[in-house]
């Protein structure tokens, strides 16, 4: 017999990227790790909070490798393996490479959830995977207290493609590839308070795969990319800052949102998980005289399949900008920038 129909949101303490540990807590548990320094072919590990790991084959062929999953962020089974198959495969494409292939990471709490919602969720990330261009070669399953799902994803690129989130220059544009708002989006959604053209926009971006990443990689002028997800624009672009030792700058006007993400973030619709984010890195970040904290909390709002923040020169920025809009990320924009000083952000009005 099949379990009762209930809300997948409910069946989970988090949803989405807002599941992450809180960078604070994630610095603390790697603090005595050992260092992955003595592989010499290992060319991006842990040491810079990147996307994904890079191990060099040869001359002409990198293998990029990541994993990721999380509780789910909608209620609908069929969008939440969408969205949680797309952020999966962002890694990817965040650090210049293009997928070949992906296994899927599935914990059930199958006395709660009807199977024929698990297999909508399967369905879903495998529509994901097939859009992507590769194959569910396989996974994992266990029997789990709450709904989980995600991919272990593997791609490919040249040493030269790859983009890490420690090579930022001096003076390099800032540009943010897709709108924030997905944490206040789903805040509401657990109060039943999301209109339906607000959760349209939501699993249209959250379900966008990031493949601009792997062709930005091509362009010597982009130096760095990272992807928008748990900790918020300020934590990733903070991530950005210490990784390549620079002061980056961002303009909160500048920054694109969610048509409702500014009403819904004054009427208190805010998530667990940016209030530790803020606690994890506020003191590192550097805002104006009277922001209010609803715009504050949009900043370090956890996106889940978020956008790319990219660091590009300052002389191709528009150019490049453009290419993104021309491939369908119209919200992209350039925000901010950054310079030489200490790893820190700073935020103007």
């Amino acid at each position: 017999m099949n379990a009762p129909i209930v809300r997948l949101t409910s069946l989970a303490h988090g949803g989405g990227c807002g599941c992450k540990l809180a960078p604070a807590m994630l610095q603390e548990l790697l603090a005595d790790q050992p260092a992955a320094a003595p592989f010499r072919q290992l060319l991006v590990g842990v040491e810079t909070g990147d996307d994904a790991a890079v191990w060099k084959i040869d001359d002409s062929t990198c293998v990029v490798a990541t994993t990721d999953f999380f509780m789910p962020v909608v209620d609908d089974p069929f969008d939440f393996g969408r969205i949680a198959a797309t952020n999966a495969i962002s890694d990817i494409y965040a650090m210049g490479a293009k997928p070949i292939m992906a296994l899927a990471i599935l914990g059930m709490p199958l006395n709660k959830i009807a199977v024929d919602d698990v297999r909508k969720i399967i369905a879903g990330g495998n529509t994901v995977c097939n859009a992507a261009g590769i194959p569910v070669a396989g996974g994992h399953s266990i029997d789990a207290p709450e709904p989980i799902y995600g991919l272990a994803v593997i791609g490919l690129c040249r040493p030269d493609q790859v983009r890490r989130n420690a090579d930022a220059k001096p003076g390099d544009a800032l540009i943010l590839t897709k709108a924030l708002g997905v944490g206040i989006y789903s805040a509401a959604i657990k109060k039943g308070e999301l209109s339906g053209d607000g959760y349209a926009e939501m699993v249209n971006s959250t379900t966008q795969l990031n493949r601009i990443g792997s062709e930005l990689a091509e362009d010597k002028s982009v130096h760095a990319v990272t992807d928008v997800t748990g900790f918020g624009l300020l934590g990733h672009a903070l991530e950005l800052a210490r990784g390549s030792k620079l002061t980056v700058t961002l303009n909160a006007g500048d920054v694109p949102l969610f048509t409702q993400a500014a009403q819904l973030a004054q009427q208190g619709h805010v998530t667990g998980a940016s209030t530790r984010n803020w606690a994890s890195y506020g003191e590192a970040i550097r805002l104006p005289e009277g922001l209010p904290d609803w715009q504050r909390n949009l900043l370090v709002d956890p996106q889940t399949s978020g956008g790319l923040l990219v660091s590009c020169a300052a002389d191709r920025a528009q150019a490049i900008l453009e290419t993104i809009q021309r491939a369908d990320y119209g919200a992209a924009r350039i925000i901010g920038h950054t310079e030489a000083g200490p790893a820190e952000v700073r935020v103007t009005a």
